[in-house]
């Protein structure tokens, strides 16, 4: 099981080789961050060093900051362009919804 990991490891690796540098950590976000986090987040850009992930709320960014060491580590393991830190916000309620 553990051949298998490395070899799929390997092909995510080589995959994200093969796009824009400034894409490849938002393309990875989702495989270092698991699917749970996943879905209740969202890699926004990635620019001078920095990726910004959009959370649902303080609370969410407050647990996020406190595991972005970890997040950081794991990109720089899939990525070609270096990630520094990870900037959590959060995300902005749609402005434009209809009054009643």
């Amino acid at each position: 099981m553990e051949q298998a990991g490395a070899g799929l490891e390997k092909i995510v690796v080589n995959s994200l080789r093969h796009v824009p540098q400034d894409e490849a950590p938002l393309l990875a976000w989702p495989l270092v961050c698991g699917s749970v986090v996943a879905e209740r987040t969202r890699a926004l850009d990635f620019a001078e060093f920095v990726l910004r992930v959009e959370v649902p709320d303080a609370g969410w960014r407050r647990e996020m900051q406190s595991l972005a060491p970890r997040y950081v580590a794991a990109l720089n393991r899939y990525a070609v362009q270096k990630v520094e830190r990870i900037e959590f916000v959060i995300r902005q309620e749609n402005s434009n919804l209809r009054s009643k």
